[in-house]
């Protein structure tokens, strides 16, 4: 088996993207547990029905596309900390990778429409939005 056969592409489309006080890479805290900065998730009116049953005070898992990160990379001094031994991406979470898809808990402060807004984020200004689950 290699990896063609296993599939050939695979297509993501964002559900919205992400509004942020971060609008640089330095800006942003390295993750999300280490932020208490609000922020919006701004959905497309066409997801309006998948917000039934998502209520303030909830937290949820964000998954989105860090659209600034470098993809080619593939080892990195962990937090950017030259003093400390390279590893591997996988062995990280560092935002250039691969497939710089993030993962990220927050919580639901309110919701008007179709954007959530929350406390936690980690996430840049702009970035597109991938998908929302509940934790639990």
């Amino acid at each position: 088996m290699t990896l063609q056969s296993v599939v050939e592409e695979i297509v993501l489309r964002p559900i919205g993207f992400i509004r942020s006080p971060f609008a640089e890479r330095e800006q942003a805290p390295r993750q999300g547990s280490e932020a208490a900065a609000e922020g919006e998730l701004v959905v497309d009116e066409a997801y309006s029905d998948a917000f039934l049953g998502l209520k303030p005070g909830q937290k949820i898992v964000i998954l989105y596309w860090m659209h600034l990160a470098e993809r080619d990379v593939l080892q990195v001094h962990p937090r950017h900390d030259l003093s400390r031994p390279l590893r591997g991406v996988f062995s990280t979470r560092s935002p250039d990778r691969p497939n710089p898809i993030s993962l990220d808990t927050v919580e639901i402060v309110r919701i008007v429409g179709t954007t959530l807004h929350v406390t936690g984020i980690d996430a840049l200004d702009g970035t597109p939005l991938l998908d929302i689950k509940c934790v639990s």
